[in-house]
């Protein structure tokens, strides 16, 4: 959802007696803090869970905020801040940035990005719009009559030592699977919601292959290809990891290509040279800008570029041949890529009818895993 930009996104007035200015501190500059890049930072990402993350979601309190961060492309470290926030709906609209960072492990800048990235001027825009929501916690009630100091002071334990909670048992709701994530309440309903999200992007994909022909297409591209180069770049890296293991099986040359800068160029232009017709390519969110070079260097080879992607990125699909599109899940700090995937199984499936001697490979491997005793037998 598109919150659009607010021009009273300066410092509110703040019923709390604090004062949520964004700090000189919260820019891009060294301020003494610990400052965490909201960039892709691949495996130098920590990838510590926020504490309780999503586990013990208010429903009704945490609704509203998930979908005004709904439709926006964010980065990891956005994503822990918004789950954060979720979890702690109720104090959400009477938290600072400083505090929001303490409780996500991030910088106070990163904070401030975060509602940037939202169409906010700073944090208290993005605060401000928390009130408008509608969720008013006790935190203001308790603080009636009080002066800010005393209100500060009897409302900080509810963050800094959060009571434990037991864990609850849920019985499963007949039918639970199709309800919409929005429905997903309760304990651990942040995961559900995460679930139930990529449920929703591979039916989508079903829904897509009602007309065959571009996956068709793509297989007859690929299965003509020796050998067939697999492309795929950072978070595409497993996807295309796991096509090639499985297209290996059936066709006769597949060379994984994965390595990014000069070299990448050159294993393309090898695999021409070695007679390759066609080049597979997985793109996922964040697209590497280096993807677009090696596309290049594909077209420049002479190879046809079948690509799967999350949508249809105009700078990938000039490049490309034929796409295909699957979603992606972005309920979780890090995204989940079931459709993607499995679009990929469905056209290895389609290659396999394109593939002569397909079946024979795979008996022969079949029979080769046997006497080697290379899968375990229970």
């Amino acid at each position: 959802m598109n919150t659009g930009h607010h021009a009273d996104d300066g410092p509110a007035a703040h019923d709390d007696g604090r004062d949520d200015r964004d700090v000189p501190g919260d820019r891009d500059r060294g301020d003494g803090r610990d400052i965490r890049d909201d960039r892709d930072r691949g495996d130098d990402h920590d990838g510590r869970d926020v504490p309780g993350d999503l586990g013990g979601l208010d429903g009704d309190a945490a609704s509203p905020l998930l979908r005004l961060f709904e439709g926006h492309r964010l980065t990891p470290v956005q994503r822990r801040i918004a789950h954060c926030l979720a979890q702690h709906a109720a104090e959400a609209p009477f938290l600072s940035s400083i505090e929001v960072a303490e409780l996500a492990g991030v910088s106070q800048p990163s904070v401030t990005r975060f509602a940037m990235a939202l169409g906010y001027s700073g944090y208290p825009g993005l605060r401000r719009r928390f009130r408008e929501l509608g969720v008013r916690p006790g935190r203001e009630q308790d603080g009636a009559g009080r002066n800010g100091e005393d209100a500060r002071a009897s409302a900080t334990p509810v963050f800094r030592q959060p009571v434990p909670q037991q864990p609850v048992v849920q019985t499963p709701v007949p039918g639970d699977l199709d309800l919409g994530p929005d429905r997903a309440t309760g304990a651990g309903g942040g995961y559900r919601r995460a679930v139930l999200a990529e449920i929703e992007n591979l039916r989508a994909l079903a829904r897509s292959l009602d007309d065959p022909g571009p996956v068709a297409e793509a297989a007859r591209l690929l299965a003509a290809s020796r050998p067939l180069p697999v492309l795929g770049l950072r978070a595409a890296a497993a996807q295309a990891a796991g096509f090639a293991y499985f297209a290996a099986k059936v066709h006769p040359d597949v060379r994984p290509l994965h390595e990014a800068g000069s070299l990448l160029a050159d294993r393309v232009e090898q695999a021409a040279a070695a007679g390759a017709t066609a080049l597979l390519c997985f793109a996922l969110p964040r697209y590497p800008a280096e993807l677009v070079d090696a596309l290049r260097a594909a077209r420049t080879a002479g190879l046809a570029v079948v690509t799967v992607a999350e949508r249809r990125v105009p700078s990938l699909a000039g490049l490309s041949h034929v796409l295909l599109t699957a979603g992606v899940g972005t309920h979780l700090v890090f995204d989940t890529a079931c459709a993607p995937m499995m679009l990929g199984r469905v056209l290895l499936e389609a290659m396999c009818d394109e593939l002569p001697g397909a079946q024979a490979r795979l008996e022969a491997f079949e029979a080769s895993a046997a006497a080697r005793g290379v899968f375990l037998i229970d």
